[in-house]
């Protein structure tokens, strides 16, 4: 790892990188803690196909695939489960039998729900333990930090390792 005070480009430092790993790693396992708690076993890319299907009313395979950034077939695995027990449902799109909707279900909603909702509770924990001054400040660098990497999530990948 390079020295934490050397600079990388345009001013950072190795230093932001890993306050940045950190704060990542804080969010994974919060993420994790929420899972488990729940109590159904899902893993992060099933997680992350309920919170789509949440919001999108109806994804299909091709959607799925594009948004986790894997292989088609991988999506549809991951889908196969979930429909399996009972957290996505699956259904001829209409117009086109050859293409599957999925949509969340009830048990897939409330799953959802309990996980967020966990997540919610311990972020609350954590930002009471900070000033008001602390508080706004990292809500603000978050709100920046988000739409920066919604800018790159979205960009094509084809540089990263």
């Amino acid at each position: 790892m390079p020295d934490a005070g050397v600079p990388l480009e345009d001013g950072r430092t190795a230093a932001d990188v890993e306050v940045a790993l950190r704060a990542a790693r804080t969010f994974s396992a919060i993420t994790a803690e929420s899972m488990a708690q729940a109590g159904d076993s899902v893993t992060l890319p099933q997680l992350r196909v309920l919170t789509l299907a949440s919001g999108a009313g109806a994804l299909n395979n091709r959607q799925v695939a594009a948004a986790l950034g894997v292989h088609i077939s991988n999506a549809s695995r991951i889908c196969d489960r979930l429909v399996q027990v009972g957290l996505l449902s699956r259904r001829d799109a209409p117009g086109d039998r050859r293409q599957v909707q999925l949509t969340i279900t009830e048990a897939g909603t409330r799953l959802l729900d309990a996980v967020t909702g966990h997540r919610r509770t311990v972020l609350l924990q954590v930002l009471d333990r900070m000033t008001d001054a602390q508080r706004s400040a990292v809500t603000d660098a978050l709100a920046a930090f988000t739409a920066a990497a919604e800018d790159v999530l979205q960009a094509p990948h084809d540089h990263l390792p």
